[in-house]
């Protein structure tokens, strides 16, 4: 065989071996069904619609104690029912081997606690953020690691909804902190359609954006469908915002299907698709960025088809899911929020009936 032959089929083996190479380390997982444990003083979750993990590994969990279900909180009820169980706090703080070390939360002086909680993110410094979407939620606050006020930005108002005024947020949702330039994003959200930027320590406004990197419009543009054009605006909910190592800012447009791609100053970049044919309340409900050193991978939590999307974070190309609609260990009743820790391990929080956290541990470290 001629040597240029030879070593032009070298090239291609090498090829295809960086190519098997690059498939064998996508992210698989394997729900670990003892995570977390069982809750002491007899407390029960209610819906988790935030999950957060600190610089511990520590998994912080926002649950809602008023949507449980009067059989829920059968001993709470006089007389008691039965023998359980009692409402938990809405900030629960967990190790990662499921312990609970922490839980505080709830209405208190200086500040409105959320009608309906929702996201929760936990700063470099140990500050927990926390966002509602209830109906007079038009606020973001922020406490210290035990649950002492620090900050609140916006506040609770029955105003009417305006994308276009800084002072007041719209049923905020997904909230992140950008600790190098000492920024907080929210993805603002059920009510508003922005992506919204505010100073870190002093609560400053700084700038906001819309889809494609427009100015916020708060015009309906009716049924989500499918087959039509491409919305020029974010729909409500949006989602998450996520930054990642390269300094882009991903957003979850979630009943149009689509995660948008920005720059830190708000300018679109690209934009991906997920199961565009996914109705109801759409298929991009949050993401977290895997833990290799280029984060080639989304993870991707949809709610509406319960299950975790794993997507070429390059194209948004689907490389596989990960769990099931269902009630078992590993299977989604509507998975609303996903989390990474320093390992690569997921954590989920499912909202509706669901009303559970879930661990699922990378196996291809």
């Amino acid at each position: 065989m001629p040597r240029k032959l030879k070593f032009a089929l070298l090239i291609v083996a090498l090829a295809v071996c960086r190519s098997a190479g690059a498939q064998d380390h996508q992210p698989s997982y394997k729900v670990d069904a003892e995570w977390p444990r069982q809750l002491p003083n007899n407390w029960v979750m209610g819906q988790v619609s935030g999950i957060a993990v600190d610089r511990q590994d520590h998994v912080w969990v926002l649950q809602r104690p008023g949507s449980n279900a009067k059989d829920d909180l059968a001993a709470a009820q006089s007389p008691p029912v039965s023998q359980c169980c009692f409402a938990a706090p809405p900030v629960l703080e967990f190790d990662s081997a499921g312990n609970l070390m922490k839980s505080w939360g709830g209405p208190g002086s200086g500040y409105d606690w959320p009608t309906s909680e929702h996201s929760i993110f936990v700063d470099a410094g140990g500050n927990v953020w926390i966002t509602g979407n209830g109906a007079s939620d038009r606020q973001a606050i922020k406490f210290t690691n035990d649950g002492k006020f620090i900050m609140q930005i916006g506040h609770t108002s029955k105003a009417p909804i305006n994308s276009l005024d800084t002072s007041l947020l719209g049923r905020p949702a997904g909230i992140e902190v950008d600790e190098k330039a000492r920024e907080l994003y929210i993805a603002d959200g059920y009510g508003n359609r922005r992506v919204i930027v505010f100073d870190s320590d002093s609560g400053k406004f700084k700038r906001m954006w819309g889809a494609y990197g427009s100015m916020p419009d708060d015009t309906g543009p009716g049924p989500y469908d499918p087959s039509a054009g491409t919305d020029k605006q974010f729909r409500t909910p949006l989602h998450c915002v996520h930054l990642s190592n390269d300094g882009l800012v991903y957003v979850c447009d979630r009943v149009n299907d689509r995660i948008q791609v920005f720059t830190k100053e708000g300018k679109f970049l690209k934009e991906f698709f997920l199961r565009k044919e996914t109705l109801g309340n759409g298929s991009t409900y949050d993401l977290a960025l895997s833990r290799d050193s280029n984060q080639n991978y989304l993870l991707v939590a949809d709610g509406e088809n319960n299950v975790i999307w794993t997507l070429r974070r390059s194209d948004g190309s689907i490389l596989g899911s990960t769990g099931h609609a269902g009630r078992n260990a590993g299977q989604f009743h509507h998975v609303h929020e996903v989390v990474s820790d320093s390992k690569g391990n997921l954590y989920t929080g499912e909202v509706e009936t669901g009303k559970r956290a879930q661990k699922f541990i990378l196996l291809n470290r």
